[in-house]
């Protein structure tokens, strides 16, 4: 069963530690591939690294809906990066999905992985979690919280990771660098490593 949609419909960054150890289950083109999330990171609009920070576009508009869709957005001209629509009434954000284990599918993981050398790295990093669960563009605006949706989140027990959970700076962004909203199960093989931007500079948390 997927989250309700009040499960999102709160601040990204409270939303962020809880779905870490929810299972997020693709079904595509017939195949289906579960991963446990490990490794998450929240932005809010009032977040200087959060795409919504400057307003609403054609690449952002999900952001801006219903808290509960799926945000899938293209970058660096080779990758795709998935995220749960997470935000207050009235405002905008979302929940990067950074990492995960595969522990359904995994043999489809590895051909869409181009079968890496090593299972650990199958979903490790944002890109190689989207590609691994087979998700694109054409996922954008995916509703999570639908019986019969492509892609489904479901939780964790309450306080089941609780006592894994770290928090830090989000990884490779220039702008919030100092922002501890990179939330991720300690102990995990998955967890992506931490990389500061040669960019970052000082700056505050965002706004509530």
């Amino acid at each position: 069963m997927s989250e309700p949609r009040s499960f999102f419909a709160h601040p990204p960054q409270e939303v962020a530690p809880r779905l870490l150890g929810a299972v997020v289950t693709s079904r595509v083109s017939g195949l289906v591939v579960s991963a446990r999330i490990t490794e998450v990171e929240a932005y809010c609009d009032t977040d200087p690294a959060s795409h919504t920070f400057k307003g609403r576009t054609p690449r952002n508009a999900t952001m801006f809906g219903e808290p509960g869709h799926l945000y899938v957005y293209f970058t660096y001209g080779m990758h795709y990066c998935a995220n749960t629509v997470a935000h207050e009434p009235g405002r905008s954000g979302g929940v990067l999905l950074r990492a995960g284990e595969i522990i359904d599918g995994i043999e489809h993981a590895r051909a869409r992985r181009g079968y890496p050398r090593s299972d650990r790295d199958l979903a490790r990093g944002p890109a190689r979690l989207a590609q691994a669960l087979g998700l694109d563009r054409s996922f954008d605006g995916t509703d999570l919280c639908v019986a019969d949706s492509a892609v489904q989140v479901q939780p964790a027990a309450p306080g089941e990771y609780a006592a894994a959970v770290r928090s830090g700076p989000r990884v490779g962004v220039s702008l919030g660098a100092d922002t501890l909203w990179r939330f991720w199960l300690d102990g995990e093989r998955s967890v992506s490593a931490y990389k500061r931007s040669p960019r970052a500079a000082e700056t505050p948390a965002p706004a509530d």
